[in-house]
C-alpha cells in the first residue's frame, strides 16, 4: 500500500526518524510468518552508515522472526494508533497467533522489501541486522544497519520533523508505563 504521503527519507537524516525518542513498533517475517510488537527502547546508533539499536526480548514472536529472517523494520506509530500500540506490546503471538488481525494491525510492503510495515506510522526504517551474538544473548539488544527509510511528508519532510502545526492523530508517541503515552509536544529553540 503506497501513499503520496511516504516519501524517501535520506539515510544520512535517517536517525531524525527516531531522535526524538519515540515509541516504536517492530516488525519482521521468515516465510509467511509475520509479526509486530512495540518497544520503547530504540535509538540511533550511528549516522552514516545509518544504524539503529532495539531491545527486543527473548520470549517474543517478533524476535524470532529477526533471528531467523536477519531483518527487521522500525515504524514510528502515532496517537490515531495508540490502541493497537498498546495491544502490540502487550499481546504475545505465542499466546494469541491471530494477534495482528486481533489488533487490527494492516500491513504492507515497500521496494520489494520482504519485512512487513504497519500502515498508518509516520515513519519507516527497514534494517538488516548486524550480528552481535554476545550483545544479543545477553542484553537482548540487536543492532540494524538501516538500509531504507521512509517519512509520512504531512510531519517529516526535508530531513526534519514539523509537529507543531500536525493535527493531534499524526503525533508521535513516547511510551512511560502501565498504558499511559506521552505524545510530542511544541517545538521550542534554544538560543544561538
Amino acid at each position: 500500500m503506497s501513499s503520496p504521503e511516504i516519501i524517501a527519507v535520506e539515510l544520512a537524516k535517517a536517525y531524525r526518524l527516531l531522535n526524538h525518542g519515540p515509541t516504536v513498533l517492530v516488525s519482521a517475517q521468515h516465510g509467511n510468518d509475520k509479526d509486530v510488537m512495540a518497544a520503547a527502547w530504540a535509538c540511533a546508533l550511528e549516522l552514516t552508515p545509518a544504524k539503529v539499536t532495539v531491545v527486543l526480548d527473548k520470549s517474543t514472536k517478533t524476535r524470532q522472526l529477526v533471528e531467523q529472517s536477519g531483518y527487521f523494520a522500525l515504524q514510528v506509530p502515532c496517537y490515531a494508533q495508540i490502541d493497537m500500540v498498546h495491544q502490540l506490546g502487550t499481546i504475545s503471538k505465542f499466546d494469541q497467533p491471530n494477534k495482528l488481525e486481533d489488533c487490527k494491525t494492516e500491513l504492507f510492503y515497500q521496494d520489494e522489501l520482504n519485512v512487513p510495515l504497519v500502515s498508518g506510522s509516520i515513519a519507516w526504517l527497514v534494517c538488516k541486522v548486524i550480528p552481535e551474538p554476545h550483545n544479543q544473548q545477553t542484553h537482548d539488544l540487536f543492532i540494524g544497519s538501516v538500509i531504507a527509510a521512509w517519512a509520512d511528508s504531512r510531519v517529516f519532510r526535508d530531513g526534519h520533523w514539523y509537529f507543531e502545526n500536525a493535527a493531534k492523530e499524526l503525533r508521535s508517541l513516547h511510551y512511560i508505563a502501565g498504558g499511559t503515552f506521552y505524545l510530542i509536544g511544541e517545538e521550542v529553540k534554544a538560543k544561538l
